[in-house]
């Protein structure tokens, strides 16, 4: 009998869905509003601030792994419980769920026998001034910035195909200079109301 993902070590997870970088597919976009979609037509409106397509599978042109991240925010007045119970519904698996900061990470196309062919992460946070709206952002406006990043990853590739976490904290520095540096020219954007 096959093991269920519930049940694997991350070893096995890292092994079963390594790190794939993948030329920019234009349905990225598409395939992010029909999930925003979704989950607007399923989810009570007093439960979402702000949907947002996060991630480099968001910025044209760049080299990224086949997963479209999302960022969902909500206020302080969400039932939690019902907004974790709605996702379900949608078949969003719950990846992680922490308490301080409140944070809730869902994902989508990940099946025992590995990755299937439309890839999400939702990424559920109370509504805040986000690094990765800044960080999307500037490689949108500095095509030199979102290339210089694209060849970051593609030399860690390799070296972290089945440490998504290694991966993650290899590229933090890039990644925290141009969010600094997106907030400072992009000041109070995504500020909350």
């Amino acid at each position: 009998m096959e093991k269920q993902l519930s049940e694997m070590s991350l070893e096995e997870l890292w092994e079963l869905f390594p790190i794939i970088l993948k030329e920019h597919n234009p349905q990225y976009k598409d395939w992010y509003e029909t999930e925003k979609q979704k989950i607007l037509n399923s989810i009570k409106s007093e439960n979402i601030v702000r949907i947002n397509h996060i991630g480099s599978s968001a910025v044209e042109g760049l080299i990224a792994k086949p997963t479209v991240d999302m960022l969902l925010e909500i206020d302080g007045c969400c039932n939690v419980t019902q907004l974790i119970d709605g996702l379900k519904a949608l078949e969003w698996g719950l990846m992680l769920r922490e308490s301080d900061p409140m944070k809730l990470e869902f994902n989508k196309g990940y099946t025992p026998d590995g990755f299937t062919e439309k890839v999400y992460h939702l990424h559920v946070r109370y509504m805040g001034d986000w690094n990765e709206l800044y960080f999307r952002d500037f490689l949108k406006t500095y095509p030199d910035v979102a290339a210089e990043y694209g060849k970051l990853k593609s030399s860690l590739w390799k070296d972290f195909e089945h440490n998504r976490d290694g991966y993650t904290e290899a590229k933090s520095d890039f990644v925290l200079k141009y969010s600094n540096a997106a907030k400072q020219e992009f000041r109070d954007r995504y500020k909350p109301r």
